[in-house]
């Protein structure tokens, strides 16, 4: 068995392969941004999410990256201490603060797009274009069928 080869009941178990599909491109996308942008997966993922949505809070970070709080919480720190994110009150709820990128991580996430988009081309190559849009609406029914989780329930 190759290393790259697991156990048959593992090849067959698609959580499993997901799983592995999952982290192989993430740390493949991972190596690029640390080299050039020296961001953490945790922390990219955060910015994009926030390049997307605009303002949120940590607990809604956590939501809709479904990481944990205290990865979330790091990355958030670090991001602020570079300049990339700001902290702001939550008008909504005193308890939390909003958070949002800042000018110089707009710039950084605008940089990092066109090479995720590079990167997320090589890597689908392999796949005809109507392959890519039945991955994609397949992974996104898999994630639906999945459900919601409460960001609390995330920790490991």
């Amino acid at each position: 068995m190759s290393k790259h080869q697991p156990a048959q009941r593992l090849a067959q178990f698609l959580p499993y392969q997901l799983s592995i599909a999952s982290n192989a491109v993430s740390t493949r996308i991972a190596e690029q941004y640390r080299k050039r942008f020296a961001l953490k997966t945790t922390e990219w993922r955060i910015m994009a999410v926030l390049g997307d949505h605009g303002a949120l809070t940590q607990r809604q970070l956590s939501q809709q990256t479904l990481m944990d709080k205290v990865p979330v919480n790091r990355a958030c720190k670090r991001l602020e201490e570079r300049g990339l994110v700001q902290r702001s009150p939550n008008a909504s709820d005193g308890r939390s603060h909003m958070l949002e990128l800042t000018a110089e991580g707009h710039a950084v996430h605008a940089g990092i797009m066109p090479l995720a988009l590079k990167i997320e081309e090589q890597l689908f190559s392999v796949l005809s274009e109507e392959e890519r849009a039945s991955l994609l609406d397949m992974l996104t029914r898999v994630r639906d069928q999945a459900g919601d989780f409460d960001a609390e329930s995330l920790a490991d």
